[in-house]
C-alpha cells in the first residue's frame, strides 16, 4: 500500500466540499478519480498531497514513500532552458557524477599509491558511488530526458529553449514531462491530458502503463480512462465509491447497482405495505390482535433501506435547425494559410461537406486547426484557395476558447443582450437546462469555471437555430455527464457538424468521417477515431510490404477509402510518398541501431569501472592507466553516439 486516506472531510464554512471520503492506492494501482465538475476532485487531491488542510479523517503512507503531485494547468514556471530545467531532476546522480570524475582523476595519480590505506579508501569510496550511479539510472538519464521530451512533443525545440518563452499549454506539457522524470513511487496527475494532442496523448498512456509506481489520476477523458486505469473511485455527493475496472466498467457497474438497489428498496417497500395493511386491518380484532401486534414491531424493529438515490441533475438540450441547408453545404479548394513571409502552416487543403455529413478535423497541436476553422466562419481570410459555402447554410460556432463571451456580462445578460426578442422567462428556462438555476444567472461570465462558461457558450448555440455547427474542442472543460448530454445533442441533430477534437472517445462515437490535416493538405479517412488509426495501419503496412513494386488498383481505389491530398494524386506521389517511408524506416533502424549501441558501450563502460576497483588493477599502476585510456576513449565514443542520435532524432 503506497497512500491510505480513511473518512477524510473537507468544509467550505458550514457547507461540506468532502464528506467521510475513503480511497487507497496500492504499488502499481492505477486509480482514477472521477465525478462531476465541482464534485471535490481537485480537492482531495490537493489535500492528499498536503497542500491542503481538511477538518476530519487520516491519511496514512509509508515515510518511504515518494509522491509526485501536478496540478490541473499548472505551467512551469523556471528561468532556466528546458535541458538545464529536465536536468535538474537528477541533481544527485549530477553530483555523483561529478566526485566520480574527481575520484578518478586522484586514483589515476601515481602518488596516491603510495599510501596504501588512502588509496584503497579511494577505491572503495569510488566502488560504492558507481554501484550507487548505477543502480539509480545514472548512464540512461540523459537518454531518458530526451526520450521523455520526445513523446511530449518537445523532439524539435532546441534544449538551450529558455522556458520563460513558451505558451501557457507548453509549459503545462514541460511541466507533466518533468514529473514523470522524477518517477515518484506514487504519481497524482489532476487532468493530465489537457492541452495534449493525439499523438502525444497516445504516447503519455504508453508510459503511465509501463510505469513502475502507483498512479492517481483525474481526468474527464474516457478513452485514457479505459486504457489505463484498473480501479475507479467515484466521488458523488460529497461521498466516495469504488469501483473495479476501467471507466467503461464502472458506468456498468454502476447502473446495475442502482437497479439492484432499487429492486431490493421496492421489494421491501411492498412487504411493508402488506404487513401495514394487515396490522390496519387486524389490531382491533381478537382472533388476530396478538399477530397484528407482532407484525407492528417487526416494522418498528425493522432496517428500513432508503431509496437509492438517481442521477445528478445534468444539462438537457438539443439542436434544432431552424430550416434545412442546401444539399451541398461547403467546399473547400486549395486553401492555404500562412502568417507574415515565413511558411505556411498548412497548403493545398481541399474537402466537401453535404447536408447530414459529420466529420472531425484532426492534427496534431500547431499544424492549423484552429486558424483553418477561422477560414471557414470568415474570422481569417486564408492565404491561397478558397472558401465556399451553399446554399441557406446557417453556421453556429463554438469557439474553445470562449472569446464571444463578454466577461462583464451575468450569465442573464449574455443570452438575453443576443436574444433580445425572448421573454426573461424563456431565457430562465433555457438556462435552468443547462444547470444554471436561481441566484447563478446573476453570476458574472469571468467569476464562472472553465466547465460554466463551456455551458453558457453551449445555451447560445442551442438558440442559434444554425444547420451548420462547426465546433472547436466542444468536449474541453466539460464533465463525463456533461460531454455524453452533448453527445446525445449531436447525435439528434440533423444538419451538418464539422468538429475538432482531441477526445477519442467523442471522436469515436460522433465520427463518420476523419479529415486529416497535415502541412501539405487534407487525407479523408471514412469512419470513427479506430477506424482511422485500422487503415493508417493498414496503409503503412502496405507501403512497407510493397516498397518496389507499383500499387494494385485496389490499393489506391476505393477499398483504401483515404482521399489524398490534391498534391499528393497520381504515380508521382505514390513514388514521393514510398521514398518517404522508404527514408523514415532507414531512420528509425538506424536510432535502434544507436542506441543498441550506445546501450552496449554503457555496459562496457560500467565493466572497466568496476574493474578498476579491483586489488590486482588498482594496485598495478600500469594496467590501471591502460583502463584509465580505454575508458576515457569508450566515453569519446558515447559521446559521439549521443551526437549522432540527436541529430537523427530531430529530423
Amino acid at each position: 500500500m503506497l497512500l491510505q486516506a480513511t473518512g477524510i472531510t473537507k468544509l467550505y464554512g458550514i457547507q461540506p466540499v468532502l464528506e467521510g471520503i475513503n480511497l487507497q492506492v496500492n504499488e502499481r494501482e492505477r486509480v482514477g478519480l472521477v465525478g462531476v465538475n465541482g464534485a471535490g476532485k481537485s480537492t482531495l487531491l490537493k489535500i492528499l498531497a498536503g497542500e491542503l488542510s481538511f477538518d476530519g479523517g487520516h491519511i496514512h503512507k509509508s515515510k518511504e514513500t515518494t509522491v509526485g503531485y501536478l496540478a490541473q494547468n499548472s505551467g512551469l514556471q523556471s528561468e532556466r532552458t528546458i535541458h538545464e530545467e529536465m536536468l535538474s531532476v537528477f541533481a544527485p546522480l549530477i553530483e555523483a557524477e561529478a566526485e566520480l570524475r574527481q575520484l578518478e582523476q586522484q586514483i589515476a595519480d601515481p602518488d596516491a599509491a603510495e599510501d596504501e590505506k588512502r588509496y584503497a579508501e579511494l577505491l572503495e569510496r569510488y566502488s560504492q558511488r558507481s554501484d550507487w550511479f548505477k543502480d539509480r539510472g545514472g548512464y540512461e538519464m540523459n537518454t531518458r530526458i530526451r526520450s521523455v521530451l520526445h513523446g511530449m512533443g518537445f523532439g524539435d525545440f532546441p534544449p538551450d529553449t529558455p522556458i520563460a518563452t513558451l505558451s501557457g499549454g507548453q509549459k503545462t506539457r514541460l511541466a507533466l514531462a518533468r514529473i514523470l522524470l522524477q518517477a515518484p513511487d506514487l504519481l497524482m496527475l489532476d487532468e493530465p491530458t489537457n492541452h495534449l494532442d493525439i499523438e502525444t496523448l497516445t504516447w503519455l498512456e504508453d508510459y503511465l502503463r509501463g510505469y513502475s509506481g502507483g498512479i492517481l489520476v483525474v481526468s474527464h477523458d474516457r478513452y485514457f480512462l479505459d486504457r489505463l486505469v484498473t480501479t475507479i473511485v467515484e466521488i458523488e455527493r460529497h461521498q466516495s465509491h469504488r469501483y473495479t475496472g476501467n471507466y467503461s466498467r464502472y458506468v456498468d457497474l454502476k447502473e446495475a447497482e442502482y437497479e439492484s438497489r432499487l429492486k431490493q428498496y421496492e421489494k421491501q417497500q411492498g412487504e411493508i405495505a402488506k404487513m401495514e395493511e394487515f396490522v390496519q386491518r387486524n389490531i382491533v380484532r381478537a382472533s388476530t390482535t396478538k399477530r397484528a401486534q407482532s407484525r407492528r414491531k417487526a416494522l418498528e424493529k425493522m432496517d428500513r433501506i432508503e431509496r437509492p438515490l438517481g442521477e445528478l441533475k445534468k444539462a438537457n438540450f438539443s439542436f434544432e435547425p431552424d430550416f434545412q441547408s442546401g444539399r451541398e453545404v461547403l467546399q473547400v479548394r486549395e486553401a492555404a494559410v500562412a502568417f507574415g513571409e515565413g511558411a505556411p502552416l498548412f497548403k493545398n487543403a481541399s474537402f466537401e461537406l453535404r447536408r447530414g455529413d459529420t466529420a472531425a478535423l484532426i492534427g496534431p497541436n500547431g499544424i492549423g486547426k484552429s486558424t483553418l476553422l477561422q477560414c471557414l466562419t470568415g474570422t481569417r481570410e486564408p492565404s491561397a484557395g478558397s472558401v465556399s459555402w451553399g446554399a441557406k447554410v446557417k453556421i453556429g460556432y463554438y469557439d474553445q476558447e470562449q472569446t464571444r463571451l463578454n466577461p462583464q456580462n451575468t450569465v442573464l445578460e449574455e443570452l438575453w443582450s443576443e436574444y433580445p426578442m425572448l421573454e426573461e422567462a424563456r431565457i430562465r428556462t433555457i438556462l435552468g437546462n443547462f444547470l444554471f438555476s436561481g441566484e447563478d444567472v446573476q453570476k458574472k461570465i469571468s467569476a464562472l469555471s472553465g466547465g460554466e462558461k463551456a455551458r453558457v457558450a453551449l445555451s447560445k448555440l442551442m438558440l442559434r437555430g444554425a444547420n451548420m455547427l462547426i465546433l472547436d474542442e466542444p468536449t474541453n472543460h466539460l464533465d463525463l455527464v456533461s460531454r455524453e448530454v452533448l453527445e446525445s445533442a449531436l447525435i439528434d441533430f440533423e444538419g451538418t457538424l464539422l468538429f475538432i477534437s482531441h477526445d477519442r472517445y467523442f471522436l469515436n462515437k460522433m465520427a463518420e468521417r476523419v479529415l486529416e490535416l497535415h502541412p501539405g493538405g487534407i487525407d479523408q479517412y471514412l469512419g470513427n477515431y479506430d477506424d482511422y488509426i485500422a487503415k493508417k495501419g493498414e496503409l503503412e503496412d502496405l507501403a512497407s510490404e510493397a516498397a518496389d513494386s507499383p500499387p494494385s488498383s485496389s490499393a489506391a481505389g476505393s477499398e483504401r477509402y483515404v482521399s489524398p491530398s490534391p498534391e499528393k494524386g497520381g504515380v508521382s506521389s505514390y513514388e514521393a510518398d514510398k521514398q518517404a517511408k522508404r527514408e523514415e524506416r532507414s531512420r528509425q533502424r538506424k536510432l535502434a541501431e544507436l542506441e543498441d549501441a550506445i546501450s552496449g558501450l554503457e555496459e562496457e563502460i560500467a565493466a572497466i569501472e568496476t574493474e578498476m576497483t579491483k586489488p590486482e588493477v588498482y594496485q598495478d599502476y600500469t594496467v590501471l592507466q591502460e583502463h584509465e585510456r580505454n575508458l576515457n576513449e569508450k566515453k569519446q565514443r558515447l559521446s559521439g553516439f549521443f551526437s549522432e542520435w540527436e541529430v537523427l532524432a530531430d529530423e
